[in-house]
Parts: structure tokens; C-alpha cells; sequence
């Protein structure tokens, strides 16, 4: 599914009302019927409300928020709408809508003060049910001082809100606030999800994110270069296993890492590739640390040595025959060796290399000369402290236009990036940016990143060497989407089984043949149905 910009969402509307010939108030009379049906089947049959509270504002979000409060009136809902500004201000359509509600029933008022809105929320019933029809995606910042109380009036009295588009308050393309901004537990999109759902402080606010499909045309919603990773994405580039294949046609991939105390990185990062399907897994470590790995260690992956400098060049010479994928950084380090063996492996190696944790931080964006000009790209799994580090800007420039930094991180690097947090963003040379949106505080775990990293390397030499085999050209695209689906899907799982609190890293991995196990069943349904 396509995600959307505002100016790209203003490019659809433009051509669906002009090229296509629909009008605006039929797709605003569309969010009213399916916006209408989402809440009565969600909301209104779990719970009795004396009435129903809508906050309009005076754009089209509110013309969106008035038919919805219209279809619900209609269907016996007793239903209330306060216009926070003065009804003179309305758009026509909003105009149009307000005449239409107050002939069904909706009882229309306007807040001149905050106050008015804290009494009715004091005074009239034990639990409220708001629809947030204030700006949407027309949020300007900062917000007035008006807004600002109200916004926050409704956060300490609704029971449930739901918001139109994207809660009032939040930007539409970077996810900013200034001040206050309505936190709902659920978000209907209208059309395409927008991109400022998924960042900043827009992610912690918009809950739930439901896409109402109102009838822009499909031709018009396919192009664009950011899309959700759901399930069906996933689907698209998921591939079954050959029956017939041997250990030699599924990959081998190195993960090199770990120091004193730390080599269970590498063991979740090759336990993680092993378990995704690699056909063969090495691993290896400072020579100080190899009897710790070894210990550690399942017997499946074979173990070595970060070679020293006398060995290396003999040893570096073999990566390119021996394997398909590389994984570097898992529990490394830090210090002059640690950048050392990432420069090494960069300068020597063509294949797929992931670059991890330390082996990040031993780099940074002035280092460009070792990745730009690389025939297969580098990815790198950083979370947004190590991006920043490696950008050279500070935690909130990147939170505040991460889209622009991405790519800018992308161009510049000619890298693959997987941008790790709450919400994941994959950033890939082809062009394409991939938001993987299922918040888990159970991931918020050390070796989450680890077996991260481990999914990702063994995707890739599976891909890899599939690649080499065929003599085709490598898409960068399919490994990287599977295994940031595959580590959320399966930490989902994780989380249902054992909960938030109680699972680790360790917990993600042993849940990985349920998912694919989905995936399969998936897949076998819809052969079974064409």
C-alpha cells in the first residue's frame, strides 16, 4: 500500500477530480458512509454513550467529520458537534455538510472558550466517545492557543477518540507538534496512509491507523515511492523453498563480531540466520573471545577467528569464492581494530555486507568513498542514536525530517539502510523507502538488533547467491522487506505468547517457523482459490 506525502495526496485529489471527473463531494460523502460503518462496528457495539462528540474545524476534515456525524445520527446515535471556529470560516463543503447534519439531527455548537468544552465534558455523561475533525492533514504549527487547550481538554476527558486522517496537531509530512495535539487510539486515513502517521511524535499519536478506501482511482494511488509493509508486500516477494535444494543452494554467510562479554550477539545473529533458512553459517571473533563463542555457540554454525594482520590478506582473498553474505558488528567493539576489519571487509568483499551496531559506529557519513562506489550495496541497521552519529546531526534533526535524511543517507552512501525503532523505515538504493509500522515494546530488547541483523545477512546470501547462480541482476528489494516483516511478525507472536515484559530476543527467534508457517498458509489459500 501506497504512502503518501501531502503534496502527493493533493497530486491524487487533483487528478482524480480533474482527469477522473469525480467531485469532491462524493468522496467526502464516501468517508462519511465508510468512516460511519468503521466506528459503529468498532466502537459503538462495546459501549453506550448518551451521545457522541465531534470536534470540527473549518477545512474539509470537518466537512469529513460532519457527514460521518450525519450517517451516524441517521442510523439513531445521538450525536453532538462543536465547531472550534466561527461557522462563517467554513469551506463550502464544510458549509454544505453543517446544512445537511442539522436537517438529520446533528446538534451543532460552537466553543468560543475552552471552558465550554471542559464543562460539557464535566457535566454531561461517564464516558465520551470524540471524533477528531479539527485539521487532519492541514495542520499549521504552531497551533493557536485556542486549539492548544482544547486539544488537551480532550486528551484528559475522552474515552475513546478516533481522528480523521491524522490527529489535529500533528504535521502530515514529518510527524511534528508544537505544544499539544490530539492523541487518538485509532486513525482513519483517508485513501492513502500519510507519511507524518508513522514519524516523530505522530507515530505515539495516531494509534491504531485504518486506511478508508473512498474512492480515489487505483491507477492514481499505485505510483509513488513509499508504501506500508504489510502482509500482502510481504506476500509479493516471499518464495518457497526449493524441495530438491542441498545446504550449498540456500547461501553461506559470515557474521564476524563479539568481545568479552558480548559474543551472544554473534550467536543470536547466527542462530537468527540459520533459523531463515541459510544453508551454511560461519561466525568468528577476536581471538581473545573465541573459546566464549565456541561455548556458546549451536553446533550448526562453524566458528573461527578475526584474522590477525600477518593472515589477513591470504584469508580476505577467499571471502569472495567461500561466501555469499557478510554481517559485521554484532557485539564487536570498539576501537581502531573494529574499524579496521569493516575498512578490510569493505575493500575486499563484493558480495551483500550488513553493517551492525559498532561496526556503525566505527564509521561515519565523511566515509562515503568505501560504499559509494560498490557494484552490490551495504546495509546498515542502525537505530536512530547511530544513524544521527553517522550522519553528523543531532537526534532531534533526524526525528524532524527523517524522510529527507534517509535519502539523503541513500544517495550519498549508495547503501541500503534499515532504520530501526518503534516504527522501522527501509531505505533502499532501487529507490523505494518501506515502513514497517507494528509497535512492540517486547523488541525494545538487547539482541532484538542482533537477530536482526542475522535475518537480514541470511536473506541476503540466500538472494545472493541465487543471484550467482543465475548470472541475473540482484534485487536489493525482497531479503531486506522479508526480514523486517519476518522480525516483527514474529516478535508480534512472541509478544502474544509470552508477553511483552517476558519475551527477549532469543524468544523472536524461536517463533520464526509460526510465521513462516503463515506465510505458507497464506500462499496455499490462494493457490487453492485461483
Amino acid at each position: 500500500m501506497r504512502v503518501t506525502s501531502i503534496k502527493e495526496m493533493k497530486d491524487i485529489e487533483t487528478r482524480t477530480f480533474g482527469e477522473f471527473g469525480v467531485i469532491e463531494s462524493i468522496i467526502i460523502e464516501n468517508v462519511g458512509v465508510r468512516g460511519a460503518d468503521y466506528i459503529e462496528e468498532n466502537f459503538l457495539v462495546k459501549a453506550n454513550y448518551d451521545e457522541l462528540v465531534v470536534l470540527v474545524g473549518r477545512g474539509n476534515n470537518g466537512a469529513d467529520g460532519m457527514a460521518i456525524a450525519r450517517h451516524l445520527r441517521n442510523r439513531g446515535y445521538s450525536v453532538r458537534s462543536f465547531l472550534v471556529f466561527p461557522e462563517d470560516e467554513s469551506t463550502e463543503e464544510l458549509k454544505r455538510q453543517l446544512f445537511m447534519a442539522r436537517k438529520y439531527g446533528v446538534k451543532i455548537s460552537t466553543i468560543r472558550d475552552a471552558e465550554q468544552l471542559q464543562g460539557y465534558f464535566a457535566n454531561t455523561q461517564s464516558g465520551y466517545f470524540v471524533l477528531d475533525a479539527v485539521l487532519g492533514t492541514g495542520t499549521r504549527l504552531p497551533i493557536s492557543q485556542h486549539l492548544f487547550d482544547i486539544f488537551n481538554i480532550v486528551n484528559e476527558s475522552a474515552t475513546v477518540t478516533v481522528s480523521i486522517d491524522i490527529p489535529s496537531g500533528i504535521t502530515g509530512d514529518c510527524g511534528s507538534m508544537s505544544g499539544a495535539a490530539i492523541k487518538a487510539d485509532c486513525t482513519m486515513t483517508i485513501g492513502n496512509p500519510k507519511v507524518g502517521l508513522y514519524l516523530y511524535k505522530g507515530a505515539k499519536h495516531s494509534g491504531e491507523i485504518v486506511v478508508l478506501d473512498v474512492g480515489f482511482p487505483s491507477e492514481c494511488e499505485e505510483q509513488g515511492d513509499k508504501f506500508l509493509l504489510d502482509v500482502d508486500q510481504a506476500l509479493y516477494y516471499y518464495r518457497q523453498r526449493d524441495s530438491f535444494g542441498h545446504k550449498n543452494s540456500f547461501g553461506h554467510l559470515l557474521v564476524v563480531g563479539g568481545s568479552t562479554g558480548m559474543t551472544g550477539a554473534v550467536v543470536m545473529a547466527s542462530t537468527a540466520a540459520i533459523r531463515v533458512g541459510t544453508g551454511l553459517v560461519s561466525s568468528a571473533t577476536w581471538k581473545d573471545n573465541y573459546h566464549e563463542l565456541f561455548a556458546k555457540m549451536m553446533p550448526e554454525v562453524i566458528t573461527g577467528v578475526i584474522p590477525s594482520t600477518e593472515e589477513a590478506d591470504a584469508i580476505l582473498r577467499e571471502l569472495n569464492d567461500k561466501y555469499d553474505a557478510i554481517v559485521i558488528g554484532p557485539g564487536i567493539g570498539q576501537g581502531e581494530w573494529v574499524r579496521k576489519s569493516v575498512v578490510r571487509l569493505l575493500s575486499s568483499f563484493s558480495g551483500p555486507i550488513v553493517i551492525d551496531a559498532d561496526g556503525i559506529n566505527s564509521l561515519s557519513i565523511d566515509d562515503v568513498e568505501l560504499f559509494s562506489g560498490r557494484k552490490t550495496p551495504v546495509t546498515f541497521t542502525p537505530h536512530i542514536g547511530e544513524f544521527a552519529r553517522f550522519m553528523k546531526l543531532s537526534v532531534d534533526e533526524v526525528l524532524t525530517a527523517s524522510m529527507e535524511h534517509m535519502k539523503s543517507f541513500v544517495s550519498r552512501t549508495n547503501s541500503n539502510l534499515i532504520l530501526k525503532g518503534a516504527c522501522t523505515f527501509i531505505a533502499l538504493t532501487s529507490g523505494e523507502i518501506f515502513i514497517n509500522y507494528l509497535p512492540n515494546d517486547g523488541l525494545a530488547k538487547a539482541g532484538s538488533g542482533d537477530v536482526l541483523a542475522g535475518i537480514t545477512g541470511g536473506f541476503l546470501a540466500q538472494a545472493y547467491h541465487d543471484v550467482k547462480e543465475k548470472r541475473a541482476l540482484f534485487d536489493v528489494v525482497a531479503p531486506h522487506c522479508l526480514a523486517v516483516f519476518l522480525h516483527a511478525r514474529a516478535g508480534k507472536l512472541a509478544a502474544e505468547a509470552a508477553g511483552t515484559r517476558s519475551m527477549s530476543a532469543t524468544t523472536i527467534i524461536e517463533y520464526f517457523g509460526k510465521a513462516f508457517a503463515e506465510l505458507d498458509e497464506i500462499i496455499g489459500l490462494l493457490v487453492e482459490t485461483t
